[in-house]
């Protein structure tokens, strides 16, 4: 049975494409699927159908459509070592490693997050996806951290309405290059797509959405600084692209130029930084409210010994 959806545009995302403004406030369906569904024009804006995935909307409209039944999964689960932090009927709670994709796509067909949850016999959200099933919001593949899981549909449209509604806190440890000013601050730069490479995102981009980031410096040292930063919305590459505008890239993030250690004289720095090859990026805390009994839940998970390895590592060599 199809499930009928009605959204009101709120004012931060008037100017979002059509396809766009679903996409992030239902993600049972991809921005390509609700595109697809769009040009079947089975898509109301206003109470009248339109077939432009482009659409821009305004604020207060109000949209409308019926979600199809989601395709049950045909993947297969893969023993990939993963740790569950937390599990009961509705969700879970696991740790990403660096360096695992988390669900299949253009180039990762195989071992992902996904098939590692298959693999531990978990019962995953099919309002997720065929190839997305359970997954509610994404890690970058070379960022480690929690992650929550959807098991049951339920779990999956309270948990994106959640996130949708900034009402799931997620914390990061961030090791960056130079010492940021002030030391405690909030970066406020609307993100989009970046004009020069469409591959990646920029600060202050044709489209940009609202981007929000408050950081803390737990420490620093000649050269670089650890920081927790909170996330207020959620951008693809937010953290990344925020510190790289202002000239405190992310250490290993060669995408947006985190790599200037391949000109350090310091052959000890050198080596640790190259050695870890990977972003210097972890989520370390989610905290929100239980999306179907509604308990107040943390936690919290140290960085990885790798991680913990390269900051005593520069900090020896300082």
């Amino acid at each position: 049975m199809s499930r009928r959806v009605r959204l009101d545009v709120p004012d931060e995302a008037a100017g979002s494409r059509l396809d766009a403004f679903l996409a992030g406030r239902v993600p049972e369906l991809t921005r390509s699927g609700w595109k697809r569904l769009i040009e079947e024009r089975r898509v109301t804006v206003d109470g009248r159908a339109t077939a432009k995935a482009g659409f821009a909307v305004k604020a207060g409209m109000a949209v409308e459509t019926a979600l199809p039944e989601p395709e049950p999964t045909s993947l297969t689960g893969e023993a990939i070592p993963l740790t569950v932090v937390h599990e009961d009927v509705h969700i879970a709670i696991v740790l990403k490693p660096a360096g695992l994709v988390v669900h299949p796509g253009h180039g990762a067909r195989r071992g992902t997050l996904v098939h590692a949850l298959l693999g531990l016999g978990m019962q995953l959200a099919p309002a997720g996806g065929a190839e997305r099933p359970g997954i509610v919001h994404r890690l970058d593949k070379d960022t480690s951290g929690l992650m929550v899981i959807a098991k049951t549909d339920a779990a999956h449209r309270a948990l994106a309405v959640m996130f949708a509604e900034r009402e799931i806190h997620k914390t990061y440890r961030a090791l960056v290059w130079g010492r940021p000013m002030p030391r405690d601050g909030r970066i406020d730069d609307a993100i989009g797509r970046s004009r020069a490479d469409r591959t990646k995102m920029a600060v202050h981009a044709p489209r940009g959405r609202a981007a929000s980031t408050i950081y803390r410096t737990v420490d620093s040292w000649p050269g670089f600084a650890l920081l927790d930063v909170d996330l207020v919305t959620g951008r693809t590459h937010q953290i990344r692209v925020h510190f790289a505008s202002r000239r405190h890239p992310v250490v290993g993030d060669t995408r947006y130029g985190g790599s200037p250690w391949k000109a350090m004289r310091d052959k000890e720095r050198r080596a640790a930084i190259a050695s870890f090859g990977r972003l210097a990026l972890h989520a370390s805390r989610l905290a929100f409210a239980h999306p179907v009994t509604g308990e107040p839940l943390a936690f919290d998970a140290p960085v990885p010994d790798a991680f913990d390895a390269l900051v005593r590592a520069l900090r020896l060599t300082s």
